[in-house]
């Protein structure tokens, strides 16, 4: 993996993102009116952990002052819970925490009498990821983990360094240590760019080449996207990226809110958000995708913002991922409140499936 990010590359990299933004006008125009603005909050609130409730173990500051926008994977009865912290305001640098705790001791809302113990695994290193590394969804492999997540940072764009979000893939072992590290860019002939991006998912891995549910941000437009992408080269095939949900009339823009988690063979379950133009709020859906990234299903909101505590922080009207898990029959999400806190959130699947408009299958 690249080591520091040359940002758009060979010369030519603008003819990616013309062909990346006929694709969202194309998307814009065809895509519209799957959804409605209808709220049908489903998600029974279990608990909320606070920067307070997360004891960091390995760095001179025991406690963040935010905690949020976990990612979350399970094991057994263990859950993961990858949270992101930040330690001081100045320049609001995050970096990726991780806690353990009894999946059952969650549902039953015995966690957060005593501070979760939390290591710090993931921690901004290079020029793209200066700002931070924020936001992650996990992926449980054999002998390893895979983080997606936002670094934001800087990048050499014709001889400027200029601010950007870049979606960065960590590999780390069993001991959560960090293996490699880097970021995406997307390819069209021997012309390449890095948009900025984030809000990023796996949906399957085939060796090298993986499917991702991606955001790419193209001219400032924040829509669904699916892609093709190779591990090892950090590369996106810019003929291989595809619209999939674009931002309804009512909505400044959208994006994936969480992993995916496996239904079927064919079936994907996977968390994303639409910010209102009314009132700013992210509330969140539920979408169904097939392994290479067809939407089969999708419903409107059924987690939106409701209480002081989902209201009121530093990014008010605010529910977001990353994490998404099964257990038993329950369907449990981990998110991020208000940039300020964690929230546990379940639904018996059966229920939240209820929700779903098919389209396909």
């Amino acid at each position: 993996m690249r080591g520091s990010m040359s940002g758009s590359g060979p010369p030519g990299w603008r003819e990616v993102e013309e062909a990346l933004w006929a694709k969202v006008e194309r998307g814009l125009r065809e895509l519209r009116g799957l959804r409605k603005p209808d709220v049908n909050d489903v998600f029974e609130r279990v608990l909320y952990l606070g920067p307070s409730d997360f004891y960091v173990t390995n760095y001179f500051r025991r406690f963040p002052i935010e905690a949020f926008n976990p990612g979350a994977a399970l094991e057994g009865d263990r859950l993961f819970i990858f949270v992101r912290l930040i330690f001081e305001f100045y320049g609001y640098v995050s970096s990726v925490g991780l806690a353990e705790v009894s999946i059952d001791d969650v549902l039953e809302g015995r966690v957060g009498r005593t501070p979760l113990p939390t290591r710090i695994v993931l921690w901004p290193k290079e020029l793209w990821e200066q700002l931070g590394c924020e936001d992650p969804r996990v992926l449980r492999l054999p002998g390893r983990w895979l983080i997606l997540y936002c670094g934001r940072g800087y990048y050499w764009l014709e001889d400027k360094m200029v601010r950007t979000d870049a979606l960065a893939l960590a590999e780390l072992d069993d001991d959560f240590n960090v293996l490699r590290r880097g970021y995406f860019s997307v390819r069209r002939g021997e012309a390449i760019w890095a948009p900025s991006n984030r809000d990023s998912a796996f949906l399957s891995i085939e060796g090298r080449e993986a499917t991702l549910a991606t955001r790419p941000v193209v001219r400032g437009t924040k829509l669904c996207w699916c892609a093709r992408a190779d591990l090892e080269a950090l590369e996106m095939p810019e003929e291989e990226l595809r619209p999939v949900m674009v931002p309804e009339e009512w909505e400044s823009h959208m994006g994936w809110s969480t992993n995916a988690v496996k239904l079927s063979s064919n079936e994907l379950l996977i968390g994303w958000h639409g910010v209102s133009r009314a009132d700013l709020a992210y509330r969140n859906g539920l979408a169904v995708l097939s392994p290479d990234g067809e939407l089969l299903a999708v419903s409107d909101y059924v987690l939106s913002p409701r209480g002081m505590y989902e209201e009121y922080g530093d990014r008010c009207m605010t529910l977001f991922g990353n994490g998404l898990v099964r257990y038993k029959e329950w369907l449990i999400w981990v998110g991020g409140v208000c940039d300020a806190c964690v929230g546990i959130f379940k639904v018996e699947l059966d229920k939240a499936l209820e929700t779903l408009r098919w389209l396909k299958g």
